[in-house]
């Protein structure tokens, strides 16, 4: 097994304080239900950003399974998923755009968020996902109640009429994450052989 093939086992367990903003920023510490929820998506992230440990821009473009997704696409995503979804709790279904309206340039935008584009840099993603991560985790420290909901837009993949408290958004988040790391291990397995969550 060459070096890149072996797994990093000191570098592999997450930690709260592994380089990205964790709990709330600001010195407010939540704890509860609150800190659970931040630690789980603070683990969802440290494996993301761990599969691209190392790499530079080129490789962070390149593909390397049948899918489309890359290393950089994947981060730059799951950075815009979550901001958006912060913003749904704060402002509602407004932040999540118009889906019914959606324009062929607004369609070739969104193909664009799944990819790391020639002017970006994979420092640069990381660096706004680093940013994006802190206000979340400000937002759930500073959430009067996760209980406070809004009703979801109107898109083919929502249950019409339902609503989605912070709690569930937050969830949400975690989920997403998650599986796009999953995504993001075997996309650098295929890569070079390094594993992430091996």
């Amino acid at each position: 097994m060459t070096t890149s093939q072996q797994t990093l086992p000191d570098q592999t367990t997450p930690t709260l304080n592994d380089s990205e903003p964790t709990g709330a920023g600001a010195g407010r510490v939540p704890g509860g239900e609150r800190a659970d929820l931040l630690e789980a998506l603070a683990n969802q992230r440290h494996f993301l950003r761990f599969a691209a440990r190392g790499l530079g821009d080129d490789q962070a473009r390149q593909r390397t399974t049948a899918s489309e997704l890359t290393l950089g696409g994947l981060i730059k995503h799951v950075s815009a998923t979550e901001r958006n979804w912060a913003e749904f709790i704060v402002a509602g279904p407004s932040a999540l755009g118009d889906f019914s309206a959606m324009t062929e340039e607004d369609l070739a935008q969104r193909e664009d968020e799944f990819r790391l584009l020639p002017e970006e840099t994979l420092a640069g993603v990381l660096a706004e996902y680093a940013e994006v991560a802190r206000r979340t985790d400000e937002l759930v420290a500073t959430l009067a109640d996760l209980d406070v909901s809004h009703a979801l837009p109107a898109a083919p993949w929502f249950e019409e009429g339902k609503r989605w408290s912070a709690r569930r958004v937050l969830l949400h988040i975690i989920g997403e994450t998650s599986q796009h790391a999953g995504h993001a291990d075997i996309i650098r397995e295929s890569l070079d052989g390094a594993r992430s969550m091996a």
